[in-house]
């Protein structure tokens, strides 16, 4: 009886949002090719495979390295067309060098470019069918005023570049992970457990295998070590707890919002009685890239500078992410329920659902703020604008004066959900930071950039 409820639950609410998303998203994307927008274009493949994301259901670190292979077959193919723009291959952790186009011949790169980012992104993800009919009609309305031999040539030349990138895709470790053995609960007091409501498995565990992008090494930008584990009231983590716990009871309705907006939580399971149903939302990641499309709109950026603003962005994200859940599965530390419930309040609970995997450092501390130092170096420091990243999933809308100012609060949301310590996000901002400033000096041909 529960998994009919749920599964009538899921078909009537999903086919309903899927239906109107479609429909909004179809005419965004006959508006974008009716103009012919080659940036307009570069951000609709990136908004189409977070749909995508979300459909499937991608856990926070794979969507991460979904965005950047992606993001870079689309950067690399589009660069063509500006030529004050320089390929990051030589800096990447290895790649084969990049078929380059004939100076005799004529190309479409916006067509290039579709085509390389197709190539890698049919590779990675489930729902192939809703990507290869956005890509058909893309190319369908690209093709019309082209000649055909260079619609020909740019669609092989994408091709190529694609499949050389996906040469380096095939050897980062991602497929030998899929194979390793489960995470090892230790039920050792302080170290992380499965959480409420469903007890799920640990998520990635394996994760500081995969290659980096641009780090040397997982742990180049290795945060500091979190509070010692201790229940005695004097402790800095008992302290730490009681924080959260005196917060939680006088969270006012600003504080959930902020926690809600920021929550990014892609797969929710929520309980009424026997029924149960999932929520699924845009990772963290997706969230950040969904951010430098806001500021490329806002900036009225070309597609070269949309492209390298994605780019830039999901590389920083990418490995952001293996430096976090480095730290994570070395730490292992305890979640605020499974700790507060014991020593404080059996009956508490977090405001957020608790994600399946350990505490420290706050992964929305760390890859915001990765994600901040590349956006401040492509836009600047005060950058106005208005976050509707949320708005299709929640209906929320949050204004910033800075990239910064987004960061620093999606890394205390995770406070105000109950679901990190303070610690957990007051130390790893730095770390987050280290790795967007690496990814930029290795990344970017000039003087202009944050030193480490």
């Amino acid at each position: 009886m529960k998994w009919s409820i749920k599964i009538f639950f899921i078909l009537i609410f999903g086919s309903i949002s899927t239906n109107c998303n479609y429909n909004r998203k179809q005419t965004i994307v006959n508006k974008a090719f009716s103009y012919k927008s080659p940036s307009k274009i570069m951000e609709m493949n990136v908004e189409k495979l977070m749909d995508i994301i979300v459909y499937d259901v991608f856990s926070p670190p794979v969507a991460s390295r979904i965005y950047s292979y992606a993001a870079l077959a689309q950067y690399e193919t589009i660069r063509f067309n500006d030529t004050t723009f320089h390929s990051f291959r030589p800096k990447l952790n290895g790649f084969d060098p990049l078929p380059q186009p004939d100076s005799l011949k004529k190309y479409n790169f916006t067509i290039a470019a579709v085509s390389a980012f197709s190539t890698i992104a049919l590779k990675v993800i489930f729902n192939k069918d809703s990507l290869r009919n956005y890509i058909d009609y893309a190319l369908e309305i690209l093709r019309k005023d082209t000649h055909n031999e260079i619609y020909k040539r740019s669609l092989i030349f994408g091709e190529k570049i694609g499949n050389t990138i996906w040469k380096r895709v095939a050897k980062d470790f991602y497929k030998e992970t899929r194979g390793m053995a489960k995470y090892n609960v230790q039920r050792i007091e302080g170290k992380w457990q499965p959480t409420t409501p469903d007890y799920p498995d640990a998520t990635e565990p394996w994760w500081n295998k995969i290659r980096p992008l641009v780090l040397d090494k997982c742990d180049q930008c290795k945060p500091p070590a979190p509070f010692y584990y201790d229940t005695s009231k004097n402790s800095l983590f008992f302290k730490d707890a009681i924080k959260l716990f005196n917060l939680s009871a006088e969270l006012n309705d600003s504080l959930k919002n902020i926690a809600t907006f920021w929550d990014d939580n892609p797969f929710v399971m929520d309980h009424k009685g026997h029924a149960s149903f999932d929520t699924k939302k845009m990772t963290p990641g997706g969230h950040k890239i969904e951010i430098a499309a806001i500021a490329c709109r806002t900036n009225h950026s070309n597609e070269v500078k949309t492209a390298e603003a994605f780019a830039l962005t999901s590389i920083a994200i990418s490995d952001g992410f293996i430096s976090c859940w480095d730290e994570k599965y070395r730490s292992e530390t305890v979640r605020p329920i499974t700790f507060i419930n014991k020593y404080i309040n059996a009956d508490w609970q977090p405001f957020l659902q608790t994600p399946p995997f350990p505490e420290y450092p706050s992964g929305h501390s760390v890859i915001s703020s990765s994600a901040a130092v590349v956006l401040t170096h492509l836009f600047g420091n005060n950058f106005n604008f208005e976050d509707s990243s949320d708005f299709k999933y929640q209906g929320m809308v949050r204004n910033f004066s800075s990239f910064y100012e987004a960061a620093d609060e999606a890394g205390i949301s995770r406070f105000y959900g109950g679901i990190h310590f303070m610690n957990a996000i007051n130390q790893v901002s730095a770390q987050g930071k280290k790795v967007g400033k690496v990814v930029l000096q290795k990344l970017i041909l000039t003087n202009n950039v944050p030193k480490l």
